[in-house]
């Protein structure tokens, strides 16, 4: 299955990793050993790692693929060999299989150890004889030469001399004795029981390996089939292991052997009292638990179902005291009166060990979660991402109770991706997750890329992953629009400068465009970014917003929606956002159009040029050169002054007078509209068109058309309009002080109070 192809993956990764590390601390002097300690905390989690995914990957492949039980019980003929039960017991019990898978791994992972402890080993015996020290000084004293020590030593040299004389050997035949036994552990440790023996042999004590060779249960293929051309084949494994496993039993429980060999022993007969005091890790515990509970197991079912006419030896009766089973093997080791074992129960890699042997997956996402929620600045960046890493595989091999709880997982590991910028993993991972989830995370992450390649880059890889890149875009502009909320609509003075967080709004709208499909929500969100600006009179902020809408934008949502939706209206929220859309337009084009006159008006005016008092002949000449000069300027002024102030006029009554209904009022009923946005049309008439009125009045009066300002009264005034209702007291009371003086300004001028020419 592809899962078990990913888990091979992720162990190939670390273990590359591993290598690398390894050999950068081993290139390190002793001295600068400090210096590589983030190193060495690094190598420490990507070993765990490494050897979480081969224990996770062992056993879900056992879980997975061999589902089917085979509960058939058969008849076992007399003498079944023991290596058939045996066999037969672990292809139907998974606990025993599984717990055998565990045995294996934790031997795997312990190989490591035994090629460095290797290194360190020297047995210096030249003629692979036992004990040479000791022969050395029993020949010197047989011949009658002088010995090193008076000390009494054996005279024989037979593996149980020590033992049966209660002697001791050479004190360099003992050392050798030790660094032998404490090798042949880390070998049986590490599953190496054949390197054990070699090692044994190597050292002139065959006879040592040869009691390492027992444990094999007795198997005799000629009761299924004879061999080939009739042959009888040769019987395999230990007859009388019953014997042999009591006298290993009685070897480990002796006071005077070592305890490095007792432990060996131990191994062999499933003494767990024997094992355990050169168990030195939570492992070599978990391992040592599991070993023998699987020897207890394996040596019932054996003495069970054999049908034999010799009786089996009577093991001592604690040997089936208590049956272990793996969560009473992890209570037991929690429970260890050993404080170095006690803490290392509740490592991280530890913690997720024993749940994946339990089979714990609900548990194992709580307590994840747990870590996360309680100290979540204090986990190393490797874990958090091998906690994604391994949600992310089991939800593909079993259901996840815990569902919400590894999303936190999954999204904690996407916002160390975001705060470090690893932009090219991003959306993988946030494919991983709900769809609202997506939105926000992806959101989140788009909102701090400020290169318009880049953006479209991860644009791309959003798109890649099958991301709503709408709804994502969308929700990106309106976290940045919303930040500083500039829409609240205030008649107090504001200071028109462009920001900071104004030129993120600005640049906001650049992720809607480009993508022409979201063309439409591009003009939502650009009117709602240019509503907050013009609701400040930041037009300049405003104007930056609208030339970031592509000038065929409106063609494109129709096209767009002719494609679909055929000769149907479009949808309501898209014909009013277009016709706030030309609303604003409106809007900026009056504004910069007064802005144009009121420049005009007030600096461009040609100044007249002044005559000295006693001036002479030529003074006087070119003063007159000056004011036929100053008057063709002023003659040129006035008709362009007149030109502006028509096009200014005609822009201001445009938005004045704006067709269907009025300027920022929706053409169409939504049912779904916005309550704040509707809000917000509503203030910005009630702010900017009695404004504008008061600025068309001072454009007129200031250009003589004191009639016109009049008729800027009756356009207020009139119900087909309804601008007067945008005017509060204190703004009538001031526009009916404007038309007074336009009013004087006529009656000066012989005319009728309202403009018309009098009789």
């Amino acid at each position: 299955m592809q899962v078990f192809n990913l888990m091979s993956d992720c162990e190939n990764i670390c273990s590359e990793h591993v290598i690398l590390l390894r050999k950068l601390v081993n290139r390190s002097t002793k001295n600068a050993q400090h210096k590589f300690q983030k190193t060495y905390d690094t190598l420490e989690l990507l070993e765990n790692e490494k050897y979480t995914w081969q224990l996770l990957r062992s056993l879900s492949k056992d879980r997975l693929l061999d589902t089917e039980d085979n509960n058939d019980e058969e008849e076992m003929i007399l003498d079944t060999p023991a290596k058939m039960i045996v066999d037969d017991l672990f292809e139907k019990t998974p606990l025993i299989r599984q717990s055998q898978l565990v045995i294996d791994w934790l031997e795997n992972c312990s190989l490591d150890n035994l090629e460095m402890f290797s290194d360190d080993v020297r047995f210096f015996s030249d003629q692979s004889v036992a004990w040479e020290n000791s022969l050395h000084e029993l020949k010197q004293k047989k011949e009658g030469k002088m010995v090193r020590t008076s000390r009494v030593f054996v005279d024989e040299l037979d593996p149980d001399a020590p033992i049966r004389q209660n002697s001791s050997l050479d004190d360099l035949d003992k050392e050798d004795e030790l660094r032998l036994l404490q090798h042949m552990f880390v070998c049986i440790r590490a599953g190496q029981l054949d390197r054990a023996q070699e090692v044994c042999r190597n050292c002139g004590q065959s006879w040592r390996a040869a009691t390492l060779e027992g444990w094999q249960p007795f198997h005799d293929s000629n009761y299924q089939k004879l061999g080939e051309g009739g042959q009888v084949e040769s019987i395999q494994g230990n007859q009388y292991r019953d014997v042999w496993k009591l006298v290993c039993w009685k070897m480990a429980r002796e006071a005077k052997f070592d305890k490095y060999e007792k432990s060996i022993y131990g191994v062999m007969s499933g003494n767990l009292s024997a094992i355990l005091p050169v168990c030195k890790s939570w492992h070599d515990y978990l391992w040592a638990y599991f070993k023998v509970m699987v020897d207890t197991h394996v040596e019932g079912e054996i003495r069970r179902n054999t049908k034999s006419a010799r009786k089996f030896v009577d093991l001592p009766p604690e040997y089936f005291s208590k049956l272990l089973y793996p969560d009473l093997v992890f209570a037991e080791i929690e429970a260890s009166l050993n404080e170095k074992i006690q803490l290392e129960c509740n490592l991280w890699y530890n913690v997720i060990q024993k749940y994946i042997i339990l089979g714990d997956i609900s548990t194992l996402i709580q307590v994840m979660y747990k870590w996360i929620q309680s100290d979540n600045n204090g986990i190393p960046q490797h874990l958090v991402r091998f906690m994604a890493h391994l949600v992310l595989v089991l939800r593909r091999i079993t259901d996840i109770a815990e569902e919400e709880k590894a999303i936190v997982i999954i999204e904690t590991y996407i916002d160390i991706l975001i705060k470090n910028g690893n932009k090219e993993l991003v959306a993988f991972y946030v494919s991983n997750l709900p769809k609202t989830s997506q939105i926000n995370w992806y959101a989140k992450f788009l909102e701090g890329i400020e290169d318009k390649e880049e953006r479209q880059h991860v644009l791309n890889l959003a798109e890649e992953e099958e991301l709503d890149i709408g709804l994502i875009t969308k929700t990106v502009v309106e976290n940045i629009r919303k930040r500083e909320d500039s829409s609240t609509v205030s008649d107090s003075a504001c200071n028109i400068e462009i920001t900071d967080e104004d030129r993120e709004k600005i640049e906001a709208i650049d992720w809607l465009v480009f993508d022409p499909k979201h063309r439409s929500e591009a003009v939502k969100q650009a009117n709602a970014v240019m509503r907050g600006f013009i609701a400040v009179k930041k037009h300049e902020a405003a104007k930056q917003v609208f030339h970031k809408l592509p000038n065929d934008s409106i063609d494109i949502i129709y096209k767009i929606h002719h494609s679909t939706a055929g000769h149907r209206n479009l949808k309501p929220a898209d014909e009013n956002a277009i016709r706030e859309y030309m609303c604003i337009k409106a809007y900026l084009d009056a504004v910069d159009s007064f802005n144009d006159w009121f420049s005009f008006f007030h600096h461009a005016k040609p100044q007249k040029p002044n005559l000295t008092v006693g001036a002479s002949f030529t003074d006087k000449v070119a003063y007159e050169h000056r004011m036929k000069q100053f008057e063709s300027e002023l003659d040129r002024w006035r008709h362009n002054l007149t030109a502006q102030t028509k096009i200014s006029k005609d822009r201001i009554y445009n938005l004045l007078l704006f067709t269907d209904g009025g300027w920022m009022v929706d053409l169409v009923q939504d049912s779904n509209e916005d309550e704040g946005r509707s809000l917000q049309l509503k203030r910005l008439r009630e702010l900017h068109i009695p404004g504008l009125c008061f600025n068309l009045h001072h454009m007129l009066h200031s250009s003589g058309l004191y009639a016109e300002c009049l008729q800027l009264a009756d356009y207020i005034a009139s119900e087909r309009y309804l601008l007067y209702k945008e005017f509060n007291p204190e703004n009538l009371k001031t526009l009916l002080r404007h038309l007074q003086d336009s009013s004087l300004q006529l009656l000066d001028e012989n005319k009728d109070p309202l403009g018309y020419d009098l009789v």
